[in-house]
Protein backbone atom coordinates (compact mmCIF):
# COMPACT_ATOMS: atom_id res chain seq x y z
CA UNK A 1 0.00 0.00 0.00
CA UNK A 2 0.99 3.36 -0.57
CA UNK A 3 3.05 5.31 2.20
CA UNK A 4 5.60 7.61 1.31
CA UNK A 5 5.73 10.07 4.60
CA UNK A 6 9.22 10.51 5.91
CA UNK A 7 8.96 10.73 9.92
CA UNK A 8 12.24 10.93 12.39
CA UNK A 9 15.98 10.76 11.69
CA UNK A 10 16.15 8.12 9.32
CA UNK A 11 15.27 7.45 5.87
CA UNK A 12 12.53 5.21 5.13
CA UNK A 13 12.32 3.36 1.84
CA UNK A 14 8.88 2.19 0.98
CA UNK A 15 7.29 -0.19 -1.04
CA UNK A 16 5.33 1.85 -2.76
CA UNK A 17 3.97 -0.14 -5.91
CA UNK A 18 4.97 -3.88 -5.84
CA UNK A 19 7.97 -3.38 -8.09
CA UNK A 20 8.61 -7.02 -9.51
CA UNK A 21 10.66 -9.36 -8.02
CA UNK A 22 12.62 -9.95 -10.96
CA UNK A 23 13.65 -6.56 -11.78
CA UNK A 24 15.06 -6.01 -8.13
CA UNK A 25 16.78 -9.02 -8.67
CA UNK A 26 18.31 -8.43 -12.30
CA UNK A 27 19.72 -5.23 -10.69
CA UNK A 28 21.50 -6.81 -7.91
CA UNK A 29 22.79 -9.15 -10.29
CA UNK A 30 24.16 -5.89 -11.47
CA UNK A 31 25.62 -4.65 -8.67
CA UNK A 32 27.18 -7.82 -7.10
CA UNK A 33 30.67 -7.16 -9.78
CA UNK A 34 31.12 -3.74 -7.53
CA UNK A 35 29.32 -4.84 -4.19
CA UNK A 36 29.24 -8.66 -3.64
CA UNK A 37 26.33 -9.77 -1.59
CA UNK A 38 26.65 -12.33 1.61
CA UNK A 39 23.68 -13.40 3.86
CA UNK A 40 23.84 -14.68 7.44
CA UNK A 41 21.50 -17.11 9.33
CA UNK A 42 22.19 -17.47 12.90
CA UNK A 43 19.96 -20.45 13.39
CA UNK A 44 19.60 -23.30 16.81
CA UNK A 45 19.59 -26.77 15.23
CA UNK A 46 15.76 -27.29 16.44
CA UNK A 47 14.91 -24.88 13.38
CA UNK A 48 16.68 -27.64 11.12
CA UNK A 49 13.01 -29.53 12.49
CA UNK A 50 11.09 -27.23 12.07
CA UNK A 51 8.66 -25.67 9.64
CA UNK A 52 9.75 -22.53 8.48
CA UNK A 53 13.58 -23.32 7.42
CA UNK A 54 13.05 -25.54 5.01
CA UNK A 55 10.79 -23.32 2.75
CA UNK A 56 13.35 -19.91 3.41
CA UNK A 57 15.80 -22.39 2.43
CA UNK A 58 14.08 -23.01 -0.79
CA UNK A 59 13.20 -19.61 -1.76
CA UNK A 60 16.82 -18.92 -1.03
CA UNK A 61 18.42 -21.51 -3.99
CA UNK A 62 16.48 -18.97 -6.76
CA UNK A 63 18.68 -16.14 -5.04
CA UNK A 64 21.06 -15.64 -7.96
CA UNK A 65 23.34 -12.58 -6.47
CA UNK A 66 24.58 -13.82 -3.41
CA UNK A 67 28.00 -14.71 -3.41
CA UNK A 68 28.02 -16.60 -0.13
CA UNK A 69 26.12 -17.75 2.71
CA UNK A 70 27.36 -18.32 6.67
CA UNK A 71 24.82 -20.72 8.90
CA UNK A 72 25.95 -20.21 12.26
CA UNK A 73 24.29 -23.39 13.77
CA UNK A 74 23.56 -23.54 17.76
CA UNK A 75 22.57 -26.37 19.79
CA UNK A 76 23.68 -29.21 18.06
CA UNK A 77 25.61 -32.21 18.43
CA UNK A 78 28.43 -33.69 16.19
CA UNK A 79 25.54 -36.07 14.18
CA UNK A 80 23.43 -32.99 14.18
CA UNK A 81 25.85 -30.80 12.34
CA UNK A 82 26.68 -33.57 9.67
CA UNK A 83 22.71 -33.14 9.21
CA UNK A 84 22.92 -29.77 8.71
CA UNK A 85 25.71 -30.02 6.21
CA UNK A 86 23.39 -32.31 4.12
CA UNK A 87 20.02 -30.15 5.13
CA UNK A 88 22.20 -27.24 3.19
CA UNK A 89 23.85 -28.88 0.37
CA UNK A 90 20.84 -27.59 -1.83
CA UNK A 91 22.39 -24.17 -1.84
CA UNK A 92 23.84 -23.58 -5.23
CA UNK A 93 26.23 -20.89 -3.49
CA UNK A 94 29.95 -20.65 -1.74
CA UNK A 95 27.86 -21.62 2.01
CA UNK A 96 30.08 -22.42 5.36
CA UNK A 97 28.37 -23.50 8.84
CA UNK A 98 29.40 -22.64 11.31
CA UNK A 99 29.00 -25.76 14.29
CA UNK A 100 29.69 -23.23 17.29
CA UNK A 101 28.86 -26.13 20.07
CA UNK A 102 31.72 -28.36 17.83
CA UNK A 103 35.14 -28.94 19.74
CA UNK A 104 36.90 -26.38 17.55
CA UNK A 105 35.23 -23.58 17.70
CA UNK A 106 34.75 -24.29 21.11
CA UNK A 107 38.40 -24.22 21.67
CA UNK A 108 38.68 -20.74 19.82
CA UNK A 109 36.00 -19.72 22.30
CA UNK A 110 37.74 -20.80 25.22
CA UNK A 111 40.92 -19.07 24.16
CA UNK A 112 38.99 -15.46 23.91
CA UNK A 113 37.19 -16.45 27.41
CA UNK A 114 40.86 -16.80 28.87
CA UNK A 115 41.44 -13.06 27.92
CA UNK A 116 38.06 -12.11 28.42
CA UNK A 117 36.82 -11.67 25.43
CA UNK A 118 34.51 -13.92 24.06
CA UNK A 119 30.46 -13.92 24.39
CA UNK A 120 29.15 -13.93 28.01
CA UNK A 121 26.13 -15.63 27.27
CA UNK A 122 25.27 -18.06 24.46
CA UNK A 123 22.33 -16.95 22.63
CA UNK A 124 21.66 -15.51 19.24
CA UNK A 125 23.89 -12.59 19.68
CA UNK A 126 26.69 -15.03 20.36
CA UNK A 127 25.93 -16.84 17.30
CA UNK A 128 25.69 -13.77 15.25
CA UNK A 129 29.04 -12.06 16.50
CA UNK A 130 30.91 -15.31 15.36
CA UNK A 131 29.42 -15.54 12.27
CA UNK A 132 30.11 -11.94 11.56
CA UNK A 133 34.02 -12.80 12.24
CA UNK A 134 33.54 -15.16 9.72
CA UNK A 135 32.46 -12.91 7.08
CA UNK A 136 35.65 -10.72 7.47
CA UNK A 137 37.75 -13.83 7.85
CA UNK A 138 36.90 -14.94 4.41
CA UNK A 139 36.68 -11.76 2.68
CA UNK A 140 34.33 -12.84 0.11
CA UNK A 141 31.41 -10.14 0.62
CA UNK A 142 30.98 -6.33 1.07
CA UNK A 143 27.11 -6.23 1.71
CA UNK A 144 25.77 -8.57 4.55
CA UNK A 145 22.04 -9.09 5.59
CA UNK A 146 21.10 -10.91 8.44
CA UNK A 147 17.28 -12.95 8.58
CA UNK A 148 16.11 -14.82 10.88
CA UNK A 149 15.56 -18.70 10.60
CA UNK A 150 12.00 -18.52 11.74
CA UNK A 151 9.69 -16.90 9.22
CA UNK A 152 7.01 -19.06 8.35
CA UNK A 153 5.53 -16.67 5.54
CA UNK A 154 9.84 -16.11 3.73
CA UNK A 155 10.05 -14.96 0.00
CA UNK A 156 13.06 -14.29 -1.16
CA UNK A 157 11.73 -11.00 -1.80
CA UNK A 158 12.31 -9.87 1.74
CA UNK A 159 15.96 -10.49 1.12
CA UNK A 160 15.93 -8.49 -2.05
CA UNK A 161 14.36 -5.36 -0.42
CA UNK A 162 16.87 -6.01 2.76
CA UNK A 163 19.70 -5.84 0.82
CA UNK A 164 19.39 -3.53 -1.70
CA UNK A 165 19.90 -0.41 0.15
CA UNK A 166 23.43 -1.52 0.91
CA UNK A 167 24.05 -2.89 -2.07
CA UNK A 168 22.99 -0.75 -4.46
CA UNK A 169 26.76 1.80 -5.31
CA UNK A 170 24.88 4.61 -5.81
CA UNK A 171 23.77 5.08 -1.87
CA UNK A 172 25.95 6.03 0.65
CA UNK A 173 23.58 3.90 3.52
CA UNK A 174 26.27 1.86 5.29
CA UNK A 175 22.93 0.30 7.59
CA UNK A 176 19.65 -0.74 6.55
CA UNK A 177 16.90 -2.13 8.93
CA UNK A 178 14.21 -3.90 7.80
CA UNK A 179 10.49 -3.77 8.93
CA UNK A 180 7.45 -4.87 8.12
CA UNK A 181 3.51 -4.97 9.65
CA UNK A 182 2.89 -7.88 12.36
CA UNK A 183 -0.72 -9.12 10.95
CA UNK A 184 -1.08 -12.97 11.71
CA UNK A 185 -3.93 -15.48 12.45
CA UNK A 186 -6.51 -12.64 12.02
CA UNK A 187 -4.90 -10.66 14.69
CA UNK A 188 -2.32 -7.98 15.88
CA UNK A 189 1.22 -9.75 16.75
CA UNK A 190 4.35 -7.91 17.55
CA UNK A 191 3.45 -7.59 21.40
CA UNK A 192 6.84 -6.41 22.78
CA UNK A 193 7.25 -3.53 20.13
CA UNK A 194 3.50 -2.24 20.40
CA UNK A 195 3.21 -2.64 24.31
CA UNK A 196 6.48 -2.49 25.57
CA UNK A 197 9.08 -0.80 23.16
CA UNK A 198 7.10 2.67 21.30
CA UNK A 199 5.22 3.01 24.98
CA UNK A 200 8.98 2.82 26.67
CA UNK A 201 10.05 5.59 24.64
CA UNK A 202 7.47 8.21 24.94
CA UNK A 203 7.65 7.47 29.07
CA UNK A 204 11.41 8.17 29.08
CA UNK A 205 10.73 11.03 26.75
CA UNK A 206 8.39 12.47 29.37
CA UNK A 207 10.65 11.56 32.05
CA UNK A 208 14.01 12.11 30.84
CA UNK A 209 13.56 15.04 28.26
CA UNK A 210 13.66 14.55 24.44
CA UNK A 211 16.90 13.67 23.64
CA UNK A 212 18.45 13.06 19.96
CA UNK A 213 18.93 9.14 20.79
CA UNK A 214 15.00 8.63 22.17
CA UNK A 215 13.97 10.27 18.87
CA UNK A 216 16.11 8.14 16.54
CA UNK A 217 14.95 5.44 18.05
CA UNK A 218 11.45 6.34 17.62
CA UNK A 219 12.21 7.03 14.08
CA UNK A 220 12.34 3.15 13.52
CA UNK A 221 8.88 1.61 12.56
CA UNK A 222 10.01 -1.54 14.12
CA UNK A 223 13.12 -1.58 16.32
CA UNK A 224 13.16 -5.33 16.92
CA UNK A 225 12.89 -6.83 13.81
CA UNK A 226 15.73 -9.29 13.44
CA UNK A 227 16.17 -8.42 9.98
CA UNK A 228 19.22 -6.07 9.04
CA UNK A 229 21.81 -5.50 6.66
CA UNK A 230 24.97 -3.87 6.47
CA UNK A 231 28.54 -3.01 4.60
CA UNK A 232 31.50 -5.08 5.75
CA UNK A 233 33.14 -2.46 7.06
CA UNK A 234 30.69 -2.10 9.77
CA UNK A 235 31.42 -5.45 11.37
CA UNK A 236 35.06 -4.08 12.64
CA UNK A 237 33.83 -1.61 15.35
CA UNK A 238 30.70 -2.90 15.65
CA UNK A 239 29.98 -4.19 19.54
CA UNK A 240 26.78 -6.58 19.58
CA UNK A 241 25.15 -7.30 22.70
CA UNK A 242 24.81 -10.86 23.69
CA UNK A 243 21.09 -10.70 25.19
CA UNK A 244 17.58 -10.14 24.16
CA UNK A 245 18.44 -6.51 24.11
CA UNK A 246 20.58 -7.12 20.37
CA UNK A 247 18.35 -5.42 18.00
CA UNK A 248 17.96 -2.69 20.21
CA UNK A 249 22.03 -2.52 20.78
CA UNK A 250 22.91 -2.94 16.94
CA UNK A 251 20.76 0.26 16.17
CA UNK A 252 22.35 2.05 19.43
CA UNK A 253 25.69 1.06 17.98
CA UNK A 254 25.02 2.62 14.44
CA UNK A 255 23.98 5.62 16.27
CA UNK A 256 27.19 5.82 17.54
CA UNK A 257 29.31 4.99 14.91
CA UNK A 258 27.40 6.72 12.17
CA UNK A 259 25.67 9.87 11.10
CA UNK A 260 21.86 8.74 10.79
CA UNK A 261 22.11 9.68 6.91
CA UNK A 262 24.20 6.59 6.61
CA UNK A 263 20.81 4.59 8.44
CA UNK A 264 18.14 3.90 6.50
CA UNK A 265 14.99 1.23 7.35
CA UNK A 266 13.11 -0.64 4.17
CA UNK A 267 9.23 -2.30 4.00
CA UNK A 268 10.38 -5.49 3.36
CA UNK A 269 6.80 -7.59 3.51
CA UNK A 270 3.67 -7.12 3.59
CA UNK A 271 2.96 -10.27 5.68
CA UNK A 272 5.18 -11.56 8.02
CA UNK A 273 5.02 -14.41 10.73
CA UNK A 274 7.32 -16.07 12.74
CA UNK A 275 7.72 -18.37 15.82
CA UNK A 276 6.12 -16.66 18.83
CA UNK A 277 7.48 -16.36 22.39
CA UNK A 278 5.93 -17.11 25.31
CA UNK A 279 4.43 -14.50 27.26
CA UNK A 280 6.16 -15.93 30.38
CA UNK A 281 3.24 -14.93 33.27
CA UNK A 282 5.09 -16.97 35.93
CA UNK A 283 9.08 -17.02 34.88
CA UNK A 284 11.23 -13.59 34.35
CA UNK A 285 14.42 -15.23 32.79
CA UNK A 286 12.32 -16.69 29.88
CA UNK A 287 10.24 -16.10 27.10
CA UNK A 288 8.73 -12.09 26.36
CA UNK A 289 9.05 -11.42 30.05
CA UNK A 290 12.74 -11.58 29.79
CA UNK A 291 13.30 -10.12 26.50
CA UNK A 292 11.31 -7.34 28.16
CA UNK A 293 13.89 -7.34 31.01
CA UNK A 294 16.86 -6.98 28.68
CA UNK A 295 15.77 -4.80 26.29
CA UNK A 296 14.60 -2.12 29.08
CA UNK A 297 18.41 -1.87 30.21
CA UNK A 298 19.73 -2.04 27.07
CA UNK A 299 17.77 1.57 27.05
CA UNK A 300 19.18 2.77 30.57
CA UNK A 301 22.66 1.99 29.58
CA UNK A 302 22.65 3.72 26.76
CA UNK A 303 21.17 7.16 28.27
CA UNK A 304 23.52 6.52 31.32
CA UNK A 305 26.18 6.76 28.89
CA UNK A 306 24.48 9.81 27.71
CA UNK A 307 24.33 11.50 30.97
CA UNK A 308 21.14 10.45 32.47
CA UNK A 309 21.15 9.77 36.23
CA UNK A 310 18.90 7.14 37.46
CA UNK A 311 17.69 6.11 40.46
CA UNK A 312 14.96 4.10 42.15
CA UNK A 313 12.54 6.85 42.87
CA UNK A 314 13.29 7.76 38.61
CA UNK A 315 12.58 4.30 38.10
CA UNK A 316 9.75 3.81 39.92
CA UNK A 317 8.58 7.61 37.92
CA UNK A 318 8.98 5.79 34.75
CA UNK A 319 6.69 2.42 35.44
CA UNK A 320 4.10 5.04 36.61
CA UNK A 321 4.52 6.68 33.36
CA UNK A 322 4.85 3.70 30.89
CA UNK A 323 2.05 2.03 32.51
CA UNK A 324 -1.05 5.03 31.51
CA UNK A 325 0.77 5.29 27.85
CA UNK A 326 0.77 1.73 27.41
CA UNK A 327 -3.08 1.87 28.40
CA UNK A 328 -3.66 4.23 25.95
CA UNK A 329 -2.14 2.56 23.15
CA UNK A 330 -4.47 -0.22 24.03
CA UNK A 331 -7.27 1.66 23.32
CA UNK A 332 -5.61 2.81 20.41
CA UNK A 333 -4.91 -0.76 19.29
CA UNK A 334 -8.32 -2.01 19.74
CA UNK A 335 -9.90 0.19 17.48
CA UNK A 336 -7.32 0.08 14.52
CA UNK A 337 -8.13 -4.04 14.96
CA UNK A 338 -12.08 -3.18 15.15
CA UNK A 339 -11.85 -1.35 11.92
CA UNK A 340 -9.59 -3.95 9.85
CA UNK A 341 -11.71 -6.21 10.85
CA UNK A 342 -9.02 -7.87 13.28
CA UNK A 343 -9.43 -9.93 16.37
CA UNK A 344 -8.16 -8.12 19.76
CA UNK A 345 -8.06 -10.02 22.63
CA UNK A 346 -8.00 -6.81 25.75
CA UNK A 347 -7.42 -8.58 28.61
CA UNK A 348 -4.19 -10.66 27.46
CA UNK A 349 -2.85 -6.80 26.14
CA UNK A 350 -3.74 -5.53 29.40
CA UNK A 351 -1.78 -8.88 31.14
CA UNK A 352 1.08 -7.99 28.81
CA UNK A 353 1.38 -3.88 29.96
CA UNK A 354 0.99 -5.14 33.70
CA UNK A 355 4.22 -7.97 33.48
CA UNK A 356 6.29 -4.96 31.29
CA UNK A 357 5.56 -2.96 34.30
CA UNK A 358 6.66 -4.96 36.16
CA UNK A 359 9.70 -6.08 34.68
CA UNK A 360 10.64 -2.35 34.32
CA UNK A 361 11.25 -2.25 38.10
CA UNK A 362 13.08 -5.77 37.89
CA UNK A 363 15.41 -4.22 35.05
CA UNK A 364 15.81 -0.67 36.93
CA UNK A 365 17.00 -2.57 40.31
CA UNK A 366 19.37 -4.87 37.97
CA UNK A 367 20.93 -1.59 36.46
CA UNK A 368 21.49 0.22 39.70
CA UNK A 369 23.04 -3.03 41.46
CA UNK A 370 25.25 -3.90 38.34
CA UNK A 371 26.16 -0.55 37.30
CA UNK A 372 29.70 -1.85 35.16
CA UNK A 373 27.87 -4.47 34.03
CA UNK A 374 29.58 -5.49 30.36
CA UNK A 375 26.54 -6.35 27.89
CA UNK A 376 28.57 -6.04 24.64
CA UNK A 377 30.64 -8.62 22.99
CA UNK A 378 34.31 -7.10 22.06
CA UNK A 379 34.17 -5.44 18.85
CA UNK A 380 36.39 -7.80 16.35
CA UNK A 381 38.39 -4.89 15.63
CA UNK A 382 39.90 -5.26 19.93
CA UNK A 383 39.77 -9.09 18.78
CA UNK A 384 42.48 -9.12 15.92
CA UNK A 385 44.28 -6.49 17.97
CA UNK A 386 44.96 -8.97 20.99
CA UNK A 387 44.85 -12.40 18.44
CA UNK A 388 46.04 -10.64 15.31
CA UNK A 389 45.49 -14.00 13.28
CA UNK A 390 41.88 -14.90 15.05
CA UNK A 391 40.08 -14.81 12.06
CA UNK A 392 42.45 -17.35 10.34
CA UNK A 393 41.72 -19.41 12.94
CA UNK A 394 38.17 -19.13 13.03
CA UNK A 395 38.41 -19.53 9.06
CA UNK A 396 40.37 -22.68 9.74
CA UNK A 397 38.07 -24.09 12.04
CA UNK A 398 35.22 -23.84 9.97
CA UNK A 399 36.49 -25.75 6.92
CA UNK A 400 38.46 -28.06 9.06
CA UNK A 401 34.79 -29.34 10.46
CA UNK A 402 33.34 -29.24 7.07
CA UNK A 403 36.27 -31.68 5.76
CA UNK A 404 36.23 -33.46 8.80
CA UNK A 405 32.37 -34.29 8.55
CA UNK A 406 31.28 -33.95 4.87
CA UNK A 407 31.19 -37.40 3.00
CA UNK A 408 30.97 -35.20 -0.32
CA UNK A 409 34.26 -33.96 0.33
Amino acid sequence: MGDFHQNGLVSTLHNLGQRPIVEIENELNQFKSVRPMGLVLPSLFSELEGPALSGIVDEITKVPYLEEVVVGLDNATQDEFKHSLDYFSRLPHHHRILWNDGPRLSAIDKKLRGIGLAPTHKGKGRNVWYCYGYILASGRSEAIALHDCDILTYDRGLLARLIYPIANPNFSYAFCKGYYSRIAGNKISGRVMRLFVTPLIRSLKKVCGNSEFLDYMDSFRYPLAGEFSMRAFVINDLRIPSDWGLEIGVLSEMKRNYATNRLCQTDIADIYDHKHQDLSLNDQEKGLSRMSVDIAKAFFRKLATNGEVFSSEIFRTIKATYYRVALDLIDTYHNDAIINGLHYDRHTEEQAVELFAKNLMIAGDDFLEKPMDKPFIPSWNRVISAIPDILEQLKEAVENDRKEHDGKC
